[in-house]
């Protein structure tokens, strides 16, 4: 029997989130708080208020707000559900590749095309776009966002609430602090710091 879910918000990341859900999860629709769209409904289907959290006692939520501009808000976005922890899905699309050894957090999104391969873990509240490959043995911290055909190459560490641009590299062994913004198609050659700006080949400090 599908599980119900609830997407939050109506924005980019969760109409594709649609894609992703395979034969376990039934979409009974959005949560947002745009008046305009409960009205109107979004991807063809209902867009409730927060509401849906009580309508829905036995849904998931999947909570998948952020891009390049609003990436620092994650966190207090997403936890201003106030949602219990236990009713966070993951989704992982069909067409996405998780090694055995890899450990996935609560609330993750893993879209097409994407490989976490041996002993990578992926903490909660992560999104990764497709054809991104994380590589063995790095971390992605909480909150973060990773765009599509990113690789992070082995022994890497993200910091919580980051966000990678599109196209980016990070060679093995880096660290990123937390909350830090790497421009798309970047390549990062050395560790940087927390709340740091890079952009370029290779990443240097806007």
């Amino acid at each position: 029997m599908k599980q119900e879910l609830l997407l939050f918000p109506c924005n980019g990341n969760a109409r594709e989130a649609i894609d992703a859900v395979g034969e376990k999860w039934n979409v009974v629709g959005f949560i947002d708080d745009n008046v305009d769209l409960q009205k109107n409904g979004c991807a063809g289907l209902p867009v409730f208020d927060r509401s849906a959290l009580e309508k829905f006692p036995n849904a998931f939520v999947l909570a998948v707000p952020g891009a390049p501009h609003s990436f620092h808000m994650r966190q207090e976005i997403i936890q201003s559900l106030s949602v219990d922890e236990l009713r966070f899905a993951t989704v992982v699309h069909p067409k996405a590749s998780v090694g055995m050894q890899v450990k996935l957090g609560r609330n993750c999104l893993i879209q097409s095309g994407v490989v976490l391969t041996s002993n990578a873990e992926i903490h909660d509240h992560v999104v990764i776009l497709p054809n991104t490959v994380v590589h063995h043995d790095s971390q992605i911290g909480a909150f973060s966002m990773l765009g599509s055909n990113v690789t992070i190459a082995g022994n890497s560490l993200i910091g919580k609430g980051c966000y990678i641009g599109s196209g980016s590299c990070i060679i093995n062994g880096i660290a990123i602090g937390d909350h830090s913004l790497i421009g798309m198609g970047s390549v990062v050659i050395r560790s940087i710091s927390p709340t740091s700006k890079v952009v370029g080949v290779p990443a240097k400090q806007l």
